[in-house]
């Protein structure tokens, strides 16, 4: 967890055997589909790559995701990494 004082954001990242991955702090599901999620955090955009990827629980009033399937990678998109991947990762998405 990240703790910045009085705007305080949160994040908790849960990841079981590759299998169930639980996370808090979401704001919104931007897009998914089997094999990536790009999910909007308090933290930022967080992509979840992986194989038969498909939302098990979903509370956007609580900021809750959990997402069952095979988890390859995640990723925030938050400009401090290479610019390049984040640009090619949307503009795969919004072709």
């Amino acid at each position: 967890m990240v703790e910045s004082g009085k705007g305080q954001k949160n994040q908790e990242i849960r990841l079981i055997n590759r299998k169930l991955l639980e996370l808090t702090g979401v704001v919104n599901v931007e897009s998914f589909d089997s094999e990536e999620f790009l999910l909007e955090t308090e933290l930022g955009f967080l992509t979840v790559t992986g194989q038969n990827l498909h939302i098990k629980h979903l509370s956007l009033e609580q900021g809750l995701v959990a997402i069952e399937g095979y988890v390859h990678s995640l990723a925030y998109l938050d400009g401090t990494s290479s610019n390049n991947k984040s640009k090619g990762l949307f503009g795969k998405l919004f072709k």
